[in-house]
């Protein structure tokens, strides 16, 4: 009894911390598979005329306290400028209290460049809604020292329940032939995101990531229906806390096959294993649909039979409309989508 009410208490300091210590954003293992979400300089990059994304993230699944995220996307390619518009939808929750953070952005890219080389530049800009459900915490001035808990209201539920902010971010991707080279820098305007009064200011986050498509097959190297291994590694750095993710896919027709490593600021923290099936695919209409599948093995201090890994699921869909001005984009070189 003892070991469980400690490690209920243990959950409660974690998630009093989330609220009240600056707070990191959450990462994707299968980062290519929300693009908007890694880059806004990718909104519009593909081909087709308007693109939808989501992918669902179940974090350390054997953990107590909920750890899920989800983010949702949807871009419309503007080939006059080989850019895009979108929004994005970005959704969290964490910790026994519930802390949830509900985002929702508009992106907007342009380009410039030709067929060899294009440099993509987007900007991203919403609203933030954080909020935490202090009726799931049990505080100090709730315990009775001889009754135990006494049930009386805490002096914490004066902390502001919910709170609204605005929050932008911007980004740049350029494409050389087979090799792709980006980064964004995500709350420019590091907003207070405080719910006790206190200012608690949400830190910059920063990401490079670059790519390489390497087909084996030299003489036709954007065949549709080749192999392909497609080595990567994408870098974040946010509040001191750094961490990357390195690996390779290997994608032949309609299967993508992925292994990645990832570390942090303590050292390792996973691999991941990766599958991507195009169960629609037409390559004249340019319609897409496309299921991405996931599991992070836990090699940290933590280990993998305490946090049960983490899995994500991700859809995605890319449509052409009749007659489309998209075939005739000034920028028909690589999109960012032809790396994964």
């Amino acid at each position: 009894m003892i070991k469980g009410l400690f490690k209920h208490f243990i959950w409660i300091a974690v998630s009093f911390s989330a609220i009240t210590t600056k707070a990191q954003d959450h990462i994707y293992s299968q980062f290519f598979s929300s693009p908007l979400y890694l880059n806004p300089a990718l909104t519009g990059q593909f081909r087709g005329d308007i693109r939808f994304n989501m992918i669902y993230r179940n974090q350390w699944s054997s953990v107590p306290g909920s750890l899920q995220y989800i983010s949702g996307s949807l871009d419309y390619q503007i080939p006059s400028f080989g850019g895009g518009i979108g929004v994005i939808f970005n959704r969290s929750n964490e910790g026994t209290a519930y802390l949830q953070k509900n985002h929702v952005g508009l992106l907007y890219s342009y380009s410039v460049g030709g067929e060899n080389f294009t440099a993509s530049f987007g900007l991203v800009a919403g609203m933030t809604n954080s909020r935490v459900d202090f009726s799931k915490l049990v505080f100090s001035d709730q315990l009775d020292p001889g009754t135990g808990y006494s049930g009386t209201p805490s002096e914490a539920s004066k902390f502001n329940r919910g709170i609204n902010f605005f929050d932008a971010g911007a980004g740049a991707n350029f494409v050389l032939k087979d090799f792709m080279l980006g980064a964004s820098l995500m709350h420019l305007n590091t907003p207070d995101e405080s719910l006790t009064g206190s200012t608690v200011r949400l830190p910059i986050r920063t990401i490079a990531h670059a790519s390489y498509r390497f087909a084996f097959n030299r003489f036709n190297p954007d065949d549709e229906y080749g192999s392909y291994l497609i080595p990567s590694v994408v870098y974040y750095d946010q509040a001191k806390v750094k961490s990357y993710s390195a690996g390779m896919q290997y994608k032949y027709r309609n299967i993508n096959l992925g292994l990645w490593y990832r570390s942090n600021t303590t050292g390792g923290d996973a691999f991941v294993l990766s599958f991507i099936f195009d169960i629609i695919n037409s390559n004249r209409k340019v319609n897409k649909l496309r299921i991405g599948l996931s599991h992070d093995a836990t090699v940290s201090k933590i280990n993998y039979s305490n946090t049960g890994g983490t899995s994500e699921v991700s859809v995605g869909y890319e449509h052409t409309f009749p007659n489309s001005g998209s075939d005739f984009s000034p920028y028909s070189g690589k999109k960012c989508y032809d790396f994964y």
